[in-house]
Formats: C-alpha cells, sequence, structure tokens
C-alpha cells in the first residue's frame, strides 16, 4: 500500500515517536510510506530511512487550511496514495479535504491525547474511515464524536519491548558516564515537556521531602519548557533553590538515549496530571525501571492494579509513595519484573504497526 502520514508538529515527542516508529515498521513491512510535514519541523533528520521525495513540506497552520491540503490532494493524486493519515488535531480536516480531493484515498486519523474533539468534527469529517484510539480512554473519548463502528483501539507500543534489552546495569552506567553521574548515587527521575500538567512541580515539592530521609539521592529531570520565554523552567528551578536542593536536582533539555536513561534510574516517576497513555512510563517498563505514577487514564492503562497509583497534584503522598519503594529493595525488583513482562508482551512495537497495517488493509 502507498500511505501518507501527516503530522504539522513542529517539535518532537511522544506523538512524534509514534509517527516515526509507525512509518519504520510499515516500511519494513514492505508499504510505500510517505511524510508530510511542516518546514519548520525539528525532527524531519529521523524519518531518514524515506527517500527524500517522499516527503512533502506543507504548512498546515490551523484547522482550515484549504491551500495545504489542496497540496496534499495533487501528491496524493501524483503518488496515488492508497491511506492518508493524520495524527495531530488540526491536520484532521486538511487531510478530510485532502481526500475528497484526490477522490480515491482514505482517510485515517489517531488520536494521541485525551481532550474530546470540537463537536463540528463530527460533521466536518465525514469521510473519516476509521479513528484510531492509542487507548482505551482516548477511545472513549472519540465515541463522543464518532460512531463506534468508526473507532479502533490500537495501544501504542515501542521497539523495547520487542526483544531483551542489553544488561540494565551495563546501559545505565553507560548513561551516567556520559553525563557525570556516579554510579553510586541514586537517582529518581522524571521525563517529559516542562509544562504544569506534566507535574514536575508537584516532583519538585516532594523531592523536600524525600531529601530529608535519603541524603545521597539525587533527582534527574529530563525535558524541554517549548514557551516562548521557558518561564516554567525558571520557576522550577526558583522552587529548588528555595528549598536549597540545587546540588541535588539534574536538568537535561533532552536526550537519544531513552533505554539508556531509564535504565539508569532507581525510580522512573510520572506525576503528570492528564496522560493519554505515557509512552515514557512504558519506556521505564520496558527497561526494567520501578514506576511510581498518578491516577491518570495512561497510568492505568499500563500499570497493573498491584501498583499503587499516586493521587493527582498530590505531592506528600507522591513523596510517600517514591519514599517506600526506595525504602524497600525487593519490592522494586518484584515491580520492576512484573512491568517488563508486561511491556514485552502486551505493548510491543510490531504488535502495534501489525494492527495497524491489518486496518489500512481492511478499508
Amino acid at each position: 500500500m502507498k500511505i501518507l502520514q501527516i503530522s504539522s508538529s513542529r517539535t518532537y515527542g511522544g506523538g512524534e515517536r509514534h509517527f516515526v516508529d509507525l512509518c519504520r515498521g510499515l516500511d519494513e513491512r514492505g508499504h510505500e510510506l510517505y511524510a508530510a510535514l511542516r518546514p519548520t519541523n525539528q525532527w524531519e533528520r529521523r524519518l531518514g530511512f524515506l527517500p527524500d521525495e517522499n516527503i512533502l513540506h506543507v504548512s498546515i497552520r490551523n484547522s482550515f487550511g484549504i491551500l495545504s491540503a489542496s497540496r496534499m490532494a495533487a501528491f496524493a493524486r501524483d503518488k496515488e496514495i492508497d491511506v492518508i493519515h493524520a495524527h495531530v488535531a488540526r491536520d484532521y480536516i486538511p487531510a478530510s479535504i485532502a481526500c475528497t480531493l484526490s477522490g480515491r484515498t482514505k482517510f485515517v486519523l489517531t488520536r494521541h491525547v485525551l481532550f474530546p474533539l470540537k463537536p463540528f468534527n463530527r460533521f466536518a469529517l465525514k469521510n473519516l474511515s476509521k479513528a484510531i484510539a492509542v487507548s482505551k480512554g482516548v477511545g472513549r473519548s472519540l465515541s463522543r464524536t464518532f460512531p463506534d463502528e468508526k473507532i479502533a483501539v490500537i495501544l501504542n507500543g515501542i521497539s523495547g519491548a520487542d526483544h531483551i534489552v542489553e544488561s540494565r546495569t551495563e546501559s545505565g552506567m553507560r548513561f551516567r558516564g556520559s553525563y557525570g553521574i556516579p554510579p553510586d548515587v541514586r537517582l529518581v527521575g522524571a521525563v517529559g515537556e516542562l509544562v504544569p500538567l506534566k507535574g514536575q512541580r508537584d516532583l519538585v515539592i516532594a523531592a523536600n521531602e524525600i531529601a530529608k530521609d535519603f541524603p545521597e539521592l539525587k533527582f534527574l529531570i529530563v525535558g524541554r519548557d517549548n514557551s516562548v520565554n521557558g518561564g516554567f523552567r525558571r520557576e522550577l528551578k526558583r522552587l529548588v533553590k528555595v528549598f536549597g536542593l540545587e546540588d541535588r536536582f539534574i536538568w537535561l533539555d533532552w536526550t537519544e538515549d531513552i533505554s539508556d536513561l531509564m535504565s539508569s534510574l532507581d525510580i522512573f516517576v510520572s506525576p503528570s496530571h492528564s496522560e493519554s497513555f505515557g509512552m515514557a512510563i512504558l519506556e521505564a517498563m520496558a527497561c526494567g525501571t520501578p514506576v511510581v505514577a498518578t491516577d491518570t487514564d495512561g497510568a492505568r492503562e499500563l500499570l497493573s492494579a498491584s501498583i499503587d497509583r499516586v493521587p493527582i497534584e498530590d505531592p506528600v503522598k507522591l513523596a510517600a509513595a517514591i519514599s517506600s519503594l526506595l525504602a524497600d529493595p525487593e519490592k522494586c525488583r518484584r515491580q520492576a519484573s512484573e512491568s517488563l513482562i508486561a511491556a514485552r508482551e502486551q505493548f510491543s512495537l510490531d504488535r502495534m504497526v501489525r494492527e495497524t497495517e491489518e486496518l489500512y488493509l481492511g478499508l
């Protein structure tokens, strides 16, 4: 099949990783993949396995990009595209129009977030063939807009769950060595864009309590502040300074070595206020890293019932949960082993790609 994947996202995050992994997986299964991206995107190099002529640069600035839709329709006709698959909300209507103009192309969208679509999409996207939800929670949200027969839940997957990864110790030490983190220092970390919704402020407040009982512990916060002035990062660092914990925090914008990073942690924390799936949680699970997470839809989807989840926006209980794991190595090992098995058996990338391929073929 010939498939055009569309994303107008500028920066790289969980949704863009899904996009890249899906493209690569479908390409490896023998399909002809194309991508429509905004010209100013910062992550196109991750699609280096696609020929240059398979990339269309198009500026989708809002949901009613008629000019962009016309360009994608012309591209679809020229390349004889079978399926146009959109991944960002503002791309849905231009993709829908492009399918209509092309005359033969099927329209698929993936919803990566829990926020409900605006009601007008029920009418604006009438030519939708299938809406893919990355979690059951997202599927319930989509059911407010589309009939059940148009919704398919295909859980996210990651490549690290497809095979037995190398020694966790070796991988973790490699990361620590790259960033000057001593091998004997216990490390608690969080990964995600620096925005209030991701809950890093709650983790900093929790750290002030945890640090009293674990004086050698350090905290790693990984994520970019994509706001215009980087104000949230500065706020977090000011709070750390108020607590007198500057020497206990390590800050990284981003790292390409996510599996190495996760393997370097003693505990991964997801303090998010809302999580549709939780790719970072899954990364930690696949690396055998114990997880402390707030009670989001994503955490409920990924973590077994035997793993306690923390109430959202409750730094005191977050601190207690982290401290409890730090104080109980056997509980850490048991939880990590259980989560690793779940990641490999239920959330493999191969399954995600195969189920998406079957959905396309079913159209």
